[in-house]
């Protein structure tokens, strides 16, 4: 213990008479850190928030009936399915409500687009839902201000809306919106509701949304050809697999279709959302590590030359010291200890950097990019071990000095 402490304070001693030389290989080593933290904190980031995005843009636990689900089908596929599967009706979602049994609660949903008027100004292409009240509850959809619509004003076909935020934003710029009057399809909707702040999902902006009774969405725009249907089972995993398997059963027995024949709707699940999200987010990852690794083999390179210089110059003070009874040991000691104090030192300075600029893109883009102490901890691990590894060549070289030929340099 000793002699490594002696060797770390005459390593301290070494980096201190030569401080320009010492920071820049610090400086190296900070950056090579700063972009690991940033780079592997960044990317959790982005995978938190499309999971987030995915989650709000399709429910938790929730599936939806449809008559296509879309995604990764072929062309060949689409195609066939259009012309095997016949559409959803209010009538089947009148059926599966009868059988549900509580053990499943579905609302029926139709979307169009639209432009919202109020006044003199006009919102373009708004995406314009008719659902039913049970939406609120099985799809989580949360209400900044006001309320969703009820049960009762579903069943009375009433006017009412619940706006994304981008859209009341537009139509209503410093004013309370609630209450305010809007125009669509040739009607007037009350807003009753403003819809938390939502952001986007795969690009799209879900602020841009404005929720109905399905029924005024009907006199509105008229009786969709085909609904989707969300259904969400009881609370707990165990129940969404139960859940999904009633609603199969439930349709297929709507459909009468026999044991063995196709399904002719289909059945999208939380997982087939969320599949695309996980499976970018792993692609985008896999970035991360090569990038890091050049970064730290070039502070390496830096740390490592930087050491070696340090020996060429100190030749004639290591001949001194190793005639005067220092153990090639000691030496080695010294050598290593000047690497990775300066790595350390650097990493210490990459964090802090990468700290304060992962804290302003947090706010700039609405992202929660915290440094975790597991990427802080790994981060000075890597830094340590990248400094032993820049000091390991120099410090073989140290002890591989002749005495006597190192009493000659001046």
């Amino acid at each position: 213990m000793t002699r490594w402490l002696a060797g770390l304070s005459e390593a301290l001693g070494t980096i201190a008479r030569n401080p320009l030389r010492s920071s820049l290989a610090a400086l190296a080593v900070a950056a090579a850190v700063a972009t690991t933290a940033i780079v592997q904190t960044g990317l959790n980031g982005v995978a938190a928030a499309a999971r987030d995005a995915s989650a709000r843009a399709f429910g938790t636990d929730t599936f939806v009936l449809a008559r296509v689900a879309g995604g990764t089908l072929s062309r060949r596929e689409f195609a066939l399915k259009s012309q095997r599967n016949a559409n959803i009706t209010r009538s089947d979602v009148r059926f599966l409500d009868r059988v549900a049994s509580e053990r499943v609660r579905y609302a029926a949903t139709a979307q169009r687009a639209a432009d919202v008027i109020a006044g003199g100004r006009r919102f373009e292409n708004a995406t314009v839902n008719g659902t039913q009240a049970s939406l609120g509850d099985i799809r989580n959809i949360e209400v900044a201000a006001g309320r969703f619509f009820t049960t009762d004003e579903e069943a009375r076909g009433a006017q009412v809306i619940v706006a994304g935020v981008s859209v009341v934003e537009e139509l209503f710029p410093g004013l309370d919106p609630l209450g305010q009057a809007v125009r669509m399809g040739g009607r007037a909707f009350r807003i009753v509701g403003v819809q938390t702040r939502q952001g986007t999902a795969g690009g799209v902006s879900l602020d841009r949304y404005i929720w109905m009774p399905i029924t005024a969405f009907e006199r509105a725009f008229g009786v969709p050809a085909s609904l989707q249907v969300f259904a969400r089972g009881p609370e707990g995993s165990a129940s969404v697999v139960a859940a999904e398997d009633h609603a199969i059963t439930s349709m297929r027995a709507r459909r009468h279709l026999l044991p063995g024949a196709e399904d002719t709707f289909d059945l999208i699940t939380p997982e087939a959302s969320r599949s695309f999200v996980t499976a970018l987010t792993e692609r985008v990852g896999l970035a991360g590590p090569p990038i890091s690794i050049m970064a730290l083999i070039a502070a390496i390179v830096v740390v490592a030359n930087t050491t070696l210089v340090s020996v060429t110059q100190r030749t004639h003070e290591i001949g001194i010291r190793r005639a005067l009874g220092a153990s090639s040991g000691t030496i080695l000691i010294e050598t290593l200890a000047e690497s990775s104090v300066i790595a350390l030192l650097g990493g210490v300075i990459g964090i802090a950097v990468s700290a304060g600029l992962l804290g302003l893109a947090s706010r700039a883009f609405a992202l929660s990019l915290d440094l975790q102490l597991s990427t802080i901890l790994g981060s000075l691990a890597a830094a340590g071990l990248s400094g032993a590894m820049a000091g390991w060549y120099p410090a073989r070289r140290a002890v591989s000095i002749d005495v006597v030929t190192a009493l000659r340099v001046e």
